[in-house]
């Protein structure tokens, strides 16, 4: 019993450290601009 709340306890921290760091983290905004040429025909009906 002591070493299923001992193992609990640690996958628990685990968990709420992932989520904290997640949380956190400021990912970057891709800089790479996209430029793709859609022909008229698609638009008109």
């Amino acid at each position: 019993m002591r070493l299923f709340m001992i193992s609990f306890v640690i996958i628990a921290l685990i968990v709420v450290s992932a989520g904290i760091f997640l949380l956190s983290w400021e990912i970057p905004a891709p800089i790479t601009s996209i430029e793709k040429v859609i022909p008229d025909a698609k638009f008109k009906n």
